[in-house]
C-alpha cells in the first residue's frame, strides 16, 4: 500500500506543527524578573467585589507585582479606546473587569486574548470548579475572558411601598401603572447598566415573544412594549447609579433591578431599607457574570502574572470575599463557597438586607443565559436607535 502526500497535506501538517509549537510556547510564559505594575479598568462596578482580592494578591507577591492601578470607565467607551491603543501598538491597559457588555463589544472587535483556550494549562480546570450557572456564563465568553463572579440576576422589580399602592402583577399592569404615573418609572441605558440590560433581555420571556434569543427577528412584542413604555419614562441615565439615587431621593417610585442592586444600595443607605421587590408573571432569571479580560498587546511577563492572579482569584477563600455588601448577590462563581466563609461584615449585611423570598424565587423559576455576544451588540444598537434616541438628557 502506498500513500501520496498532497501539497495541502504537507502545508496542513506544517501549519498544525506550528500551531502546536505556538501553544507549547504559550504555556511556558516567563514570570517577570522584577515586579510589574498592573493597570486595571473596571467597566462593571466589579472592583466592589474583587479589588480586595487583587490587592491581597499584590501583598502576597511583592516579587511579581510592585503596584496596581485601578480606574473606572463606561462600558461603551472602553472598546474604542483599547482598539486605538492596539492600532498604535501602545496598550497600557492590562486587565479589564467587565460584564457581558464590553466583553461582547470586545469580542466583536477581536480585542481580547483567548486566555481560557490558549492558556488553559495555566488556569484551573474551570468546568470542575464552577457553579453550573457560572459554567454556562463562561461558555458565553467564547474563551475570551474568565468568569470571576456570578449571579442569577433578575429582572427584579423594585419599588417604594409608600408610593406604589397597587403592585403590578403582569407586564400589562406595569405598563398601565407607568401610564397612570408618568415619569415615576425609570431604567438606565442597557449598554451600560446591568439592571437595564437584564430588564431588556427578560421581557421577551415575560411577554411570550417569538424567539427570546433573537433581538432582531424574534422580539416584536418586546420592542413595541419598550417603545410604549418609553412614553412614560422621562429619560434614560447612562448608568445604574443615577437610577438608584433617584429612587432613593423619591423622584422615581419603581425601577427594574436585580438581587445585588436591590441589596447593596439599601445597605449603603442610597435607597431606603423599606424598598420592596416583586416579580412579573412569567419571568425567567437572566444569568449575569463579570469577567477578567486581557487585551491583546500586553507583555508576556504581565500576561504570566495575570494568569497567576486568576488562579488566586478563583480560590474558595478569595471567592468568599465576593459576597461583599450584596452588590452582585450571591457573588461567588466557584462551588462550595458559603456565606459562612465570607467576612463577618458581609454576613451581617446579607442577614439584614437580603430577602428570604430570593431563595425560593431562584429555586422555582427558570434560568436563562443572556444573549450571545453578537446578538447582544445588535440589541444594544437597536435599543439606542429606537428607544434611547427618543429621550436624551
Amino acid at each position: 500500500m502506498t500513500f501520496k502526500l498532497t501539497r495541502r497535506a504537507v502545508v496542513g501538517g506544517i501549519a498544525g506543527t506550528m500551531a502546536m509549537d505556538l501553544r507549547a510556547f504559550a504555556q511556558n510564559l516567563p514570570m517577570p524578573t522584577s515586579p510589574v505594575t498592573l493597570n486595571f479598568v473596571d467597566v462593571a462596578g466589579n472592583l466592589a467585589l474583587t479589588q480586595k482580592i487583587i490587592e491581597n494578591y499584590r501583598d502576597k507577591n511583592p516579587k511579581l507585582v510592585s503596584r496596581v492601578n485601578f480606574t473606572k470607565a463606561p462600558a461603551p467607551e472602553l472598546p474604542g479606546k483599547i482598539k486605538a491603543q492596539q492600532d498604535a501598538n501602545r496598550v497600557d491597559i492590562d486587565g479589564v473587569l467587565t460584564g457581558i457588555d464590553a466583553l461582547s463589544a470586545g469580542l466583536d472587535q477581536k480585542l481580547w486574548i483567548p486566555i481560557a483556550s490558549e492558556y488553559a494549562a495555566k488556569l484551573p480546570k474551570l468546568d470542575d470548579i464552577y457553579l453550573d450557572g457560572a459554567k454556562q456564563m463562561q461558555r458565553l465568553a467564547s474563551n475570551n475572558g474568565v468568569c470571576v463572579v456570578f449571579c442569577p440576576a433578575g429582572p427584579v422589580m423594585e419599588y417604594m411601598p409608600d408610593k406604589v399602592k397597587q403592585v403590578p402583577q403582569t407586564a400589562e399592569d406595569l405598563l398601565a401603572w407607568a401610564k397612570a404615573n408618568p415619569n415615576r418609572f425609570m431604567y438606565a441605558r442597557p449598554a451600560n447598566s446591568g439592571p437595564g440590560r437584564i430588564f431588556m433581555m427578560g421581557l421577551p420571556y415575560i411577554l411570550g415573544d417569538k424567539d427570546p434569543k433573537d433581538p432582531i427577528n424574534g422580539w416584536d412584542k418586546t420592542w413595541a412594549y419598550l417603545k410604549e413604555l418609553g412614553q412614560y419614562v422621562e429619560y434614560y441615565p447612562a448608568g445604574t447609579g443615577p437610577v438608584m439615587k433617584e429612587l432613593g431621593e423619591g423622584s422615581r417610585d419603581m425601577i427594574p433591578s436585580q438581587m445585588g442592586w436591590d441589596i447593596n444600595p439599601r445597605a449603603l443607605g442610597v435607597v431606603p431599607k423599606e424598598a420592596k421587590v416583586f416579580f412579573l408573571k412569567g419571568f425567567h432569571w437572566i444569568l449575569d457574570a463579570h469577567y477578567l479580560c486581557i487585551p491583546k498587546g500586553i507583555s508576556n511577563e504581565k500576561l504570566a502574572v495575570l494568569l497567576d492572579l486568576l488562579n488566586f482569584m478563583l480560590t474558595p477563600e478569595q471567592q468568599a470575599i465576593t459576597y461583599d455588601s450584596g452588590y452582585f448577590y450571591p457573588g461567588p462563581a466557584v462551588k462550595n463557597v458559603t456565606l459562612a466563609m465570607a467576612p463577618k461584615e458581609s454576613q451581617d449585611i446579607i442577614k439584614e438586607f437580603g430577602r428570604p423570598e430570593y431563595e425560593a424565587a431562584v429555586r422555582d423559576n427558570k434560568q436563562e443565559l443572556p444573549l450571545l455576544p453578537d446578538a447582544l451588540v445588535k440589541a444594544f444598537a437597536r435599543w439606542d436607535e429606537q428607544i434611547g434616541a427618543q429621550k436624551k438628557k
